[in-house]
């Protein structure tokens, strides 16, 4: 069975001082990532379901998640503007189908 190798503890305090601060760093970029497909999965689910209101109301949280993640460099800002330009364009078809 392959296992991942043991990373080696670093020797200079700066190396351990950022080794601490990495295992920070990635859980809070974990938590926003998460934050962002759960929000970008919700929309679509609605548009699924087929309830206008609910996925007009999503898409609406869904843009300020979206944008927010976006500046903070978690995603690029081009994927953040395709999710956004795809949805609307689903949303809108969902509305407009009525």
């Amino acid at each position: 069975m392959a296992s991942k190798p043991q990373k080696k503890n670093p020797r200079l305090a700066s190396g351990r001082k950022r080794a601490r601060q990495d295992v920070k760093l990635n859980a809070a970029n974990s938590s926003l990532r998460s934050k962002y497909r759960t929000a970008v999965k919700n929309v679509e689910k609605a548009v699924l379901a087929g309830d206008k209101t609910k996925a007009t109301a999503l898409f609406a949280k869904m843009q300020s998640v979206v944008d927010s993640i976006a500046d903070k460099g978690i995603f690029h800002k081009n994927k953040a503007a395709r999710d956004k330009s795809r949805l609307a364009a689903k949303v809108k078809a969902l509305v407009l189908s009525a």
